[in-house]
């Protein structure tokens, strides 16, 4: 079954795509917005496991809700506009559905989101677009995670063996949605540690096993605002 949510600004574009979906079998539509911020502010309490976004609306674009869920959700984006279609997969959405809307259509985005609903979400792995095209990562290879310096956007990628990739266009927030919580924690504002990298921490700093220049280790700051979480995490 899947469960989905429709964002779109324009309330009669709802009842018309609520009126599809309910005359497809398996499709439940169990909440609808008109408002980004209400819907973001909503989401994760909501049992669903697609949301339907319209890319042109006021304010906050459908690209840019989906920089904060796609970790967690799988997206079906809706648009009378060709040229977003690109900037959409970069997203890792399911598909990208031309308006008007066509119920064929829609059927056919639907079959593909019911593939990758049914396959059980698995903690040990994350995939994404990098720079080396789609790439499977098993979580237990990653020592570090940082922003890039080259694009914001991106996120660089640290394995144990050195080895750098770049994940595309993703925040920080879904990033860790994908990986383990047990594993993984973010120290600041651009940068996530694997646990297994931890050498030594106090309360202001974190020293890895990681090099560094010369035979020095990596050293992360804590910011302020993660002190807590990570004495929770470390159990203190």
């Amino acid at each position: 079954m899947i469960k989905c949510v429709i964002l779109d600004d324009e309330l009669l574009a709802i009842s018309y795509l609520k009126l599809l979906c309910e005359q497809i079998d398996n499709v439940e539509v169990v909440k609808a917005f008109n408002d980004p911020k209400i819907f973001l502010s909503e989401i994760d309490h909501i049992d669903c496991n697609l949301c339907i976004l319209d890319i042109e609306m006021p304010g906050m674009n459908g690209l840019q809700v989906a920089e904060l869920i796609s970790g967690s959700k799988k997206i079906i984006f809706t648009t009378a506009y060709k040229e977003y279609a690109a900037e959409a997969f970069d997203l890792n959405v399911v598909d990208y559905v031309r308006k008007p809307i066509k119920k064929e259509r829609l059927i056919q985005a639907f079959e593909k989101a019911k593939e990758l609903v049914d396959v059980p979400h698995k903690k040990d792995l994350i995939e994404w677009n990098t720079n080396i095209g789609r790439t499977v990562i098993f979580t237990e290879q990653i020592a570090y995670i940082k922003t890039s310096e080259i694009d914001s956007r991106d996120k660089d990628i640290i394995l144990n063996d050195g080895t750098t990739i770049v994940l595309k266009n993703l925040s920080f927030k879904s990033l860790l949605d994908m990986l383990p919580s047990k594993d993984f924690a973010q120290v600041n504002k651009k940068e996530i540690i694997a646990l297994s990298s931890i050498k030594v921490f106090s309360t202001n700093e974190i020293i890895t096993t990681i090099h560094s220049e010369g035979d020095q280790f990596l050293k992360l700051q804590i910011g302020e605002a993660y002190k807590h979480s990570l004495m929770e995490l470390f159990g203190k």
